[in-house]
């Protein structure tokens, strides 16, 4: 089918918006340009040493770096055509601005690569080429530019290695810039993330055979530099850019721009799985624009997920950042920079890192290779800067040590370093941190709101004893913490409980929960994901617009819902409360869980996939589910649960009443399948009823029946998908049969013929021989006399037309199961025997006809 094409008038229209959405993105960019260089121009006032830690906190960065004297003021102010960095001591650069007609260019290329709009590959492969050809001699313009920098990160996404090593060289030299403006610095982000698979694929030796886009315009005249990058391997390149940022490492712990390059450059460094939550959280924020293009998504997701090779250099590179980004801080600059919103995911990720390398190491001089760190003893870590003699220190209350980690403890800031440090630093620190500050007030710490959660890294560590004393001291606490909404706290409890096999610590918990929830286990769910309180209103995709009241109770039902699912996960008694509160809900409350919220759908889709703790659970809570079963089709949440049914088999592997498998009878499947296909148009009218159709397979079920049952019943246990499976005929048996027994052949007449391909044929050829047999015991039982007459006077034929009418009535009964093979229809024992007699009685009546005219013949 042809696209959609537009009128002339819509055309011109939307010429005469792009140009004028160009014209204001000019201006606009054009107005940033100039505030930028005057602020830059202005600079700002130098900090003594005594005003050092007197900073705003809210500031784009903290100015570590050592400023140059104020006799150097004037020089600085002379110098006003290459300002220095806001408190930096680098001279930030402009690199001059695009084009009106390159400006509308890019935007518009931007704009094909966004949409994928393209008759074929071939010419989105044109396209591309010519648009690296544009951008050549462009690049720092472009990765500048408000309107254009998206481009370039689309560009680096589809670029081949080569490419990208043409890009390195092109920043080469401004990287100091780039990395802090406010456009730039995502464009060098996303290259050191995309190179940092050519870094291991080079390491490994294979062999880039990836065929360049830009390859015809390689008979071009390139910069020196550009020509020497690519010549150059991407570990080398790595190396130069961070010997090119290395004097002002301090500078960009804290800019807003620079720490975020910082981090990416860190990460890629130690080879750490780019996508996992807890790097992609400290390399990025919540609101980041998630830049992509069609085609990339393969190439990127490849080496995301799994820990990277890196060479030595990078692991040494690391080591230096650390020690020259933290050498000319005191115990006071941590401290400022641990409380700073932007230096203090930084200073996370520093301490996360050398306390893991820290490990290797230790690792490496277990296995013999201790003489190559003799002289590390004089270089004072990170940890040893932020907690001093540790853990001894520890007990002193006034102690450098103890007053960092209370300091911490309180603030929302500098709480998740010292969860960081908590899950990361060696055995006798923490038992020291453990045993003087936290094990003596547990309890307060775990009421606390910002405070808890490094007492929740505390519980993760603890062994089996000191978790049960800490139980014990939290006990009393368990109703404030459900008061207050602190189920984190509660669901940390009984995960570790559940770990440590703390049994007697379990049932103590569940006790102290359900007095919390009003002494009766059927207020559990309703009270962790507060069923009684007023319907919120629907989630928006847009969580800044929705009011602080709906954005915290949301939090609240999303804790809530996850103490729900990890009681679920432990058997005996948690997992039975929680079922038994689940079949005391309402067919309303049921239809509400499944419907407004994605966590607390997920604990009915977790119940439906628990063994059941309870009699027949499946059955009772879907059977609870089956009046609002439409509607839960056609909901966000609820389709899940929909396609969790079907799934789910409808037998246990010791029968249907089998106790603790998770069963669902079939009946309730076809009930629900009778209800979709009613509202089968409603189904089709919709994206995720289509999914549910789709899922439930309903064109089978509308058009052939049997093969939807058969379908419906893979996910039963193997021995229990059919009710008798026919027994193959061993070869002595057919001997006993043609005897006048016949009774294997009447068992295999009588079983049914559904199932797979497998079985089908096997009872087809099992009735076959049942028919068969069965006509020849009939006919071994009358006398065979030849030339006697019976009581209808058909005269008996002996020997060979008997075999031949037990041969036709095989053939007969193998013909019969073919066709109802063919036309899809399962025949059992009892069609069979009708059969026989029909085609019994007609070959006896067309022999009776044949037979009684030659006797009138033999008469005359």
């Amino acid at each position: 089918m042809g696209k959609n094409r537009k009128s002339k008038r819509q055309l011109i229209r939307d010429e005469k918006r792009a140009k004028k959405r160009g014209r204001e993105l000019a201006e606009e960019e054009e107005r940033s340009a100039k505030r930028q260089r005057q602020h830059d121009a202005d600079g700002q006032q130098e900090l003594s040493n005594d005003d050092l830690f007197t900073y705003d906190p809210n500031a784009d960065y903290i100015p570590f770096d050592e400023e140059e004297d104020g006799n150097d003021a004037a020089g600085y102010n002379a110098s006003a055509a290459h300002p220095r960095a806001r408190g930096g001591n680098f001279e930030r650069e402009f690199f001059g601005m695009l084009g009106e007609q390159e400006q509308e260019y890019f935007r518009h290329a931007d704009e094909l690569l966004e949409l994928n709009d393209f008759p074929s590959a071939e010419e989105r492969h044109i396209f591309l080429q010519n648009v690296y050809r544009e951008a050549r001699g462009k690049e720092l313009k472009l990765a500048s530019s408000q309107s254009c920098s998206r481009l370039m990160e689309r560009l680096i996404l589809l670029s081949t290695p080569r490419q990208k090593k043409r890009l390195f060289g092109a920043f080469a030299g401004h990287f100091m810039t780039l990395v802090t403006h406010r456009f730039a610095s995502h464009c060098c982000e996303k290259l050191f993330l995309m190179s940092a698979p050519v870094v291991t694929a080079e390491l490994s030796g294979e062999a880039d055979k990836d065929v360049e886009m830009g390859d015809a315009d390689d008979d071009e005249p390139m910069a020196p530099e550009i020509a020497e990058a690519v010549k150059t391997s991407m570990e080398d390149l790595f190396m130069l850019t961070l010997d090119e940022l290395e004097e002002h490492l301090s500078f960009l712990l804290s800019d807003r721009y620079g720490s975020h390059a910082l981090r990416v450059l860190l990460v890629v460094l130690s080879g750490r799985p780019l996508a996992q939550a807890g790097t992609k959280s400290l390399l990025q924020g919540k609101s980041k624009e998630y830049v992509t293009v069609e085609g990339a998504s393969a190439v990127t997701s490849a080496l995301n997920t799994q820990t990277r090779a890196v060479p030595s250099s990078f692991t040494m590179a690391i080591e230096k950042i650390i020690s020259d980004s933290t050498a000319s801080m005191d115990s006071t600059a941590l401290r400022v920079l641990a409380k700073h919103p932007t230096g203090n995911p930084t200073l996370q990720l520093l301490l996360d890192l050398e306390l893991s390398l820290s490990k290797s190491k230790k690792s490496k001089k277990e296995e013999g290779s201790g003489n190559a760190a003799e002289g590390e003893g004089s270089v004072v870590s990170l940890l040893e800067r932020l907690v001093p003699g540790a853990p001894a220190s520890f007990s002193d209350e006034k102690s450098q040590a103890c007053e960092f980690v209370n300091s911490m403890l309180y603030d929302p800031i500098g709480s998740r370093l010292l969860e960081t440090l908590i899950s990361h630093c060696p055995g006798k620190v923490f038992k020291g941190l453990q045993a003087n500050i936290f094990a003596p007030r547990i309890q307060s710490l775990l009421r606390n709101d910002i405070a808890s959660y490094p007492a929740i890294k505390v519980l993760n560590r603890l062994n089996k004893e000191d978790l049960a004393n800490a139980v014990q001291k939290a006990l009393p606490e368990i109703p404030s913490f459900v008061e207050k909404g602190r189920f984190n706290v509660i669901k940390t409890l009984f995960e570790r409980c559940n770990v440590r096999g703390a049994t007697a610590e379990l049932g103590s918990l569940l006790q102290a929960l359900t007095a919390a929830c009003g002494g009766n286990w059927k207020h559990i769910v309703p009270k962790l994901c507060l069923l009684s309180e007023p319907e919120q209103e629907p989630e928006t995709k847009e969580k800044k617009f929705q009011t602080p009241e709906a954005k915290s109770k949301a939090a609240l039902i999303s804790h809530g819902s996850q103490v729900a699912t990890a009681l679920l996960d432990i058997p005996g008694q948690p997992s039975k409360a929680i079922q038994n509160s689940l079949l005391a809900l309402s067919p309303d409350q049921l239809l509400r869980m499944a419907t407004t919220s994605p966590s607390t759908a997920a604990i009915l889709t977790k119940a439906l996939a628990t063994p059941a703790q309870i009699p027949h659970f499946h059955k009772l809570l879907v059977a609870a589910l089956l009046p609002n079963i439409f509607t839960l089709a056609t909901s966000q949440h609820g389709n899940g649960i929909v396609t969790e049914i079907i799934s789910t088999p409808s037998k246990g592997g010791g029968g249907t009443s089998s106790e603790g498998a998770v069963v669902v009878p079939f009946h309730l499947k076809e009930n629900i399948m009778a209800q979709l296909e009613r509202q089968e148009r409603a189904l089709r009218e919709t994206w995720l009823g289509r999914n549910v159709w789709r899922a439930w397979r309903g064109d089978l079920w509308s058009h052939r029946r049997h093969d939807w049952v058969r379908w419906a019943k893979e996910t039963d246990p193997e021995g229990e998908r059919v009710a008798g499976m026919p027994k193959v005929s061993k070869p002595g048996d057919g001997e006993e049969e043609g005897k006048g027994k016949g009774k294997a052949g009447k068992a295999a007449a009588k079983g049914p013929v559904s199932g797979g391909k497998k079985s089908t044929s096997v009872n087809g050829v099992a009735a076959g021989k049942g028919v068969g047999q069965e006509l020849g015991t009939k006919r071994k039982t009358e006398p065979k006399a030849e030339g006697k007459v019976d009581k209808k006077g058909n005269e008996k034929k002996g020997g060979k037309e008997e075999e031949g009418k037990e041969k036709r009535g095989k053939k007969e009964g193998e013909g019969k199961e073919k066709r109802d093979k063919k036309e899809g229809k399962a025949t059992n024992g009892e069609n069979a025997d009708e059969d026989v007699k029909k085609e019994k009685k007609k070959k006896k009546k067309k022999g009776l006809g044949k037979e009684g005219v030659e006797g009138e013949v033999k008469a005359a």
